[in-house]
């Protein structure tokens, strides 16, 4: 059996899952103490599944943590190391950063001779003592992240790796992020990618210590696992390195939780929390991926990403009566002290959808005194910031199926326009655990190929091929791993009949190869 967690906001919610089946759920209020969440929510499901620690295979982790340091601008300085010069001067490291962002990773900013053309010729050899000057200047300056970004190291990677070498020579307990790991071609983009990986690290190696911690209280030896943004899992040694990855795998995991639990593989996602909503499309069971440029925290990166929408809409709206208004500010957390179906004195979105008998929650008695039309009015405004957000993320007008998961999904109506049907699978309060408990083991391939000596079919065949043995690096089982997404565009401007493939593959993790006894 597999317990999943999604460390979210509000709640920390817990799922044993015993081969397909939902075994038992739990919610835990979620505290400043994550560790102590987390082993209340695991404590919960083992007494409400009536089983002990001993039948648990593996410990599968979603976690938001990432994603709130970038967003409360909680990061470790970071030495940034850009190889690239003569060429990119014209546009230095965080320019298109927000100030307070910017000021968190400091300035230590180091531009050094080297890097690749895009067809792979080199801009002008590397500057070796540079890069040892900038090792010894932030081992004294304490820095202990660093993020390397070389011109086109997603074409050759080699001044990177040549660039970690070094900095470890003359600051070995520094944490060196390389690029061309993280992100895609875009310089800028890319370079912020590992510049937010890199302020990250230190994070990463507490929180993992601290989910061992508590694993270990628990009795728990079995191994534990966290989900990226594409809906995989890497193990903890992984997330030390690349953090990043995980920073939207809450909407990622509620929308594979949403496909499992509802049978559904090509869809739209409608998420209700009890601050926002987020919307999103499954295809073939994955999140659609987003485009080339996502931001985090007001920053444009590179690195694989879903494609979710999300709007100030939850369970906790405020409501404002003069003139008509719901969210964005929420009572969050706080809910079941302000709502006045808990007894509180704020007027919540919960508030009127218990009051129209939509919803049983609370005591629907402290609402019924509310007026017939605020609550008609407020209901008509819940469902279009609905229908809106599925129409924003669909790509025809064509209706579609919806499924509605997340604590705040009470706020759903059952007929929303642009949705073929409306779907509530079992569980589906606790969607996002359950896509942590049933994420799989991923490998992806995002390389640019020469056709030249060659054909489409070979060049793509080989970049598919390597993508399956990744997956089966990472731990997949062998015999279940498929391809679940590829993407070819040719690059008209590179010589060579040059063609950018981007290929993944999935596949269950083979929890017996990683230390548990199967699944």
């Amino acid at each position: 059996m597999r317990i999943g967690i999604d460390v979210g906001g509000t709640n920390t919610d817990a799922v044993l899952l015993d081969g397909r089946r939902v075994v038992a759920w739990y919610k835990e209020p979620t505290s400043d103490d994550v560790t102590a969440g987390i082993t209340g929510a695991i404590r919960g499901v083992l007494r409400a599944a009536g089983c002990g620690p001993a039948a648990v295979r593996a410990v599968m982790i979603g976690t938001t943590h990432f994603a709130n340091a970038v967003v409360e601008r909680r990061l470790e300085p970071v030495g940034i190391i850009r190889i690239g010069l003569p060429a990119t001067a014209a546009l230095p490291p965080l320019i298109d950063w927000p100030r307070d962002l910017a000021a968190c990773v400091g300035d230590h900013v180091y531009l050094v001779r080297g890097g690749h053309e895009y067809d792979g010729r080199p801009i002008a050899p590397l500057d070796e003592a540079a890069l040892r000057e900038a090792g010894h200047r932030l081992r004294r300056a304490g820095i202990r992240a660093a993020a390397v970004t070389a011109v086109f190291s997603p074409v050759d990677p080699s001044a990177e790796r040549r660039a970690l070498a070094i900095l470890r020579e003359v600051h070995p307990e520094l944490r060196v992020t390389l690029s061309h790991e993280i992100g895609r071609l875009g310089l800028l983009e890319r370079e912020n990618a590992t510049v937010l990986n890199a302020s990250l690290t230190g994070l990463a190696g507490r929180l993992v210590a601290g989910f061992g911690r508590a694993l270990e209280e628990l009795g728990l030896a079995c191994p534990f696992y966290f989900t990226q943004n594409d809906g995989t899992l890497m193990d903890a040694s992984q997330l030390e390195r690349f953090p990043v990855r995980t920073v939207s795998s809450g909407p990622t995991n509620s929308m594979r939780g949403a496909a499992f639990l509802s049978g559904l593989r090509d869809a739209v996602v409608v998420d209700i929390g009890g601050t926002t909503t987020d919307v999103g499309v499954l295809v073939r069971g994955f999140p659609r991926p987003a485009a080339a440029s996502v931001e985090v925290g007001g920053v444009r990166t590179n690195f694989p990403m879903p494609d979710v929408l999300s709007v100030g809409l939850g369970g906790g709206s405020y409501v404002r009566e003069e003139p008509l208004a719901i969210g964005p500010r929420s009572a969050g957390y706080r809910i079941r002290e302000e709502a006045r179906v808990f007894g509180g004195d704020r007027l919540t979105a919960t508030d009127l959808v218990v009051a129209a008998g939509r919803a049983k929650v609370g005591d629907r008695r402290r609402v019924l005194g509310l007026p017939g039309d605020l609550v008609r009015k407020g209901l008509e405004r819940i469902d279009q910031i609905l229908a809106e957000a599925v129409d924003r993320v669909k790509t025809s007008a064509d209706p579609v199926p919806v499924i509605a998961v997340g604590g705040g999904s009470i706020l759903m109506p059952d007929r929303l326009p642009g949705a073929a049907e409306v779907v509530r699978p079992e569980h589906f309060a606790v969607a996002n655990a359950v896509g942590a408990a049933i994420a799989q083991v991923g490998g992806e391939v995002d390389r640019v190929v020469s056709l030249e000596g060659t054909t489409r079919e070979r060049a793509l065949a080989a970049v598919r091929e390597e993508a399956v043995e990744r997956a089966l690096a990472a731990g997949a089982r062998p015999g279940t791993v498929d391809i679940v997404d590829q993407d070819e565009v040719a690059l008209a401007y590179l010589p060579g009949n040059a063609v950018r493939l981007r290929v993944k593959a999935v596949g269950d993790l083979a929890l017996e190869r990683a230390g548990g006894g199967g699944m």
